[in-house]
């Protein structure tokens, strides 16, 4: 399994800017995929932004152009900057580990490792 821990969350007025880390450890399966998704109550989760083993990002359509995924290997963290941020934003935040999905889509919430989350709200 691989240990998340989310970080960076906060109030932040529309059109501000947060940044959001996750640091990992432990260990990690061959497909070596991780991402951030996000959850409002009563949704299920929303895939924003996931990194592939290759180091290629993909995204959630609410996130193409606001926001943007980066990995660090050496620091072992994850990171999501998010800019322009607005009010259908707010939602808790979580970081993914170790994809079990196959060849479905990436975005999609199929990870065996998850963090506790950090809330995001923009007003």
């Amino acid at each position: 399994h691989v240990q998340l821990v989310e970080s960076g969350g906060g109030s932040v007025q529309t059109g501000g800017s947060l940044r959001l880390s996750c640091e990992f450890s432990g260990n990690t399966n061959a497909d070596y995929c991780m991402g951030w998704y996000r959850q409002t109550p009563g949704k299920e989760k929303e895939g924003v932004a996931v990194v592939d083993s290759r180091g290629t990002a993909s995204y959630g359509e609410s996130a193409k152009g606001r926001l943007t995924i980066s990995k660090d290997n050496v620091k072992n963290t994850l990171s999501l900057q998010m800019n322009s941020l607005e009010v259908e934003d707010t939602a808790m935040y979580y970081c993914a580990a170790n994809w079990y999905g196959g060849s479905a889509s990436k975005l999609r919430p199929l990870y065996q490792d998850w963090g506790q989350g950090t809330q995001v709200t923009v007003s």
